[in-house]
Order: structure tokens, then sequence, then C-alpha cells
């Protein structure tokens, strides 16, 4: 719960009814008590972009928009950086299961270099009509240059990895840190 705050309702009822209805001060303090129970509903309402907009919204409000718009944050990465995987949630989708997709969740998730190494083993025949050498399995390498190796969660990242990858594909993770003398 966000927590009880005081909102001043900023269309009271009572200014809609009638001239007549506004005489009766029984009716009048009866659309206060209204007014008191529909302040933070019409207050959210009039805020609703704010809430939709990943830069804007609370960050209690965050973890729900991600999981809206189909982002995978992890609650202990920091407010910025999960901010800017749900603003990049729609960008990311378009490209979503191919090596750009996967690299350009990783790198927001880690604000590191990506490396992907996809061999892409293919089966064919050199004889029409005949069944194809069977095919390497599949195995997808990432390699992933952090400032701070220690920091970056990799059951996060197996997750983001695992939801972005085919599941019949093998997929190894390495993390590194960044080479200081390049």
């Amino acid at each position: 719960m966000r927590g009880l705050v005081d909102v001043p309702m900023p269309y009271p009822i009572a200014g809609f009814l009638p001239a007549l209805l506004q005489e009766d001060d029984l009716l009048v303090r009866w659309t206060r008590g209204l007014d008191e129970v529909l302040a933070p509903v019409v207050s959210t309402l009039d805020c609703l972009d704010a809430y939709l907009d990943p830069w804007l919204t609370p960050p209690d409000v965050l973890l729900w928009l991600g999981e809206w718009v189909g982002a995978h944050l992890d609650e202990n990465w920091p407010v910025r950086r999960q901010r800017a995987m749900v603003a990049a949630a729609v960008t990311v989708h378009r490209i979503r299961g191919t090596t750009a997709g996967l690299r350009a969740v990783l790198e927001l998730a880690t604000e590191g270099e990506v490396e992907i190494v996809d061999p892409a083993g293919v089966s064919w025949s050199t004889r029409p009509g005949s069944d194809p050498d069977p095919a390497p399995p599949a195995r997808v390498h990432v390699r992933i240059r952090a400032d701070d190796p220690e920091r970056v969660t990799r059951s996060a990242l197996t997750d983001l990895i695992r939801a972005a990858v085919p599941a019949h594909v093998t997929t190894t993770l390495e993390v590194l840190g960044r080479d200081r003398l390049s």
C-alpha cells in the first residue's frame, strides 16, 4: 500500500448538484464524505500518464509496469536500470529472438559490454533426397564485461537469457571485469 495521504478533491461533488440541492446542508455534508473517499481515485486518474511513464512512475509501481510491458526486472537492480529496462521494452520486443535482441537486453541489465558467440550450426546434405547429416547441438555462449562483475546478479541474467533463447539451445554465461588497459 502506498500510504494514506490527505488529498483534496479537485472537483467537489456538491458543486455538480442542482442549486436547490446545494442548499441542503445534510446532502452537502454527505457529498463531502464521498469527496474524501473519491479524491485519491480522481488524483490517480488525473496523474495516470505519469504512472505509465517509466521515468516518472513511483518506484513501487515500476515492477508492476515492467510486468505489464513484459520487461524482466530484478528488484535488486538500481531503480535507474529498472526504468531503462521498462523504457526499452518495446524496442527490445521488436528484435526479440535474435542475437541483437539478446545483446540489447543484457546490455541494459548489466550496463556492460556483451559478446554473444552463436556458431549457428546447420545441417545439410550434398545428396538430393537424402537425410542431412546431424547438426551439431545448438549452443550460445554469452560473455559480459562489466565494471564490477561481483555486483552482477548471475541468476537474474540466466533468467533473462532463458527468456530470450529457444528452449533447445544450450547456453553458457561468463561474466568478466572490463580490461582497464584498453
